[in-house]
């Protein structure tokens, strides 16, 4: 499966555009030059033909070349709201996270952890030890992954105290300086306001002195 992947992958490269990739994304690893939807253009066929098991397996293949665009597929192969079971799905991503080292990649990574944690929010506490990581990706991850809980305008029980809980990581990450930390606050925060305008605003009473102009201005703008 995966010889035959990477030769789909490799057959849409564009030498120019991954020469474009690397400079872009600044993180040294190879990459194709391919675009996302030619990548979602492949993973959607090899999803429909591929068991969960073979699935998972070509995802953990595609991860292990370290090529940028296969990584991506990989992520995408596991990027469904509906995985039945799907705790090798979730062990999965969960050994990914700790290898985060550029915002792209851990971005469509957290996106298919999403589906995960919303599928079943007891994974919040291993979410949790990602904030304690010393790597930034890591530890920014944490925030990405739960974006789904600022979207409900009627949460339930859970959901609320999910929020609250995320926004207790968010306070710890306020004097932290690196710029893609300010900025995941900032992002949840804005995220946040749209459903729930008093817990955002009390955030930033309390918190907000601690955060970097940018992100306070961004994480307001829309109350």
């Amino acid at each position: 499966m995966i010889d035959t992947a990477l030769a789909q992958l490799h057959a849409l490269a564009d030498p120019a555009k991954a020469a474009e990739a690397l400079a872009y994304h600044k993180a040294d690893r190879p990459y194709l030059g391919l675009r996302v939807p030619q990548i979602e253009e492949l993973t959607t066929q090899w999803r429909a033909d591929l068991t969960l098991d073979d699935r998972i397996q070509l995802a953990a293949d595609l991860w292990q070349t370290n090529i940028h665009e296969a990584r991506v597929a990989a992520a995408k192969l596991l990027t469904q709201a509906r995985i039945t079971p799907d705790q090798a799905a979730w062990d999965l991503i969960c050994s990914w996270v700790p290898e985060f080292d550029a915002w792209s990649l851990a971005d469509h990574a957290c996106i298919a952890a999403q589906k995960r944690i919303t599928a079943d929010p007891a994974r919040i506490d291993t979410v949790e030890t990602w904030t304690q990581s010393d790597n930034m990706w890591t530890r920014r991850a944490a925030l990405v992954a739960t974006l789904p809980f600022t979207k409900q305008n009627f949460p339930k029980d859970f959901e609320l105290d999910i929020r609250d809980r995320v926004l207790g990581w968010a306070a710890g990450y306020c004097d932290d300086r690196d710029w893609f930390i300010q900025k995941a606050v900032a992002w949840w925060l804005r995220d946040l306001s749209k459903h729930d305008p008093a817990r955002t605003e009390a955030f930033l009473a309390e918190n907000g002195a601690r955060m970097k102009a940018f992100a306070r201005k961004e994480a307001a703008q829309y109350l």
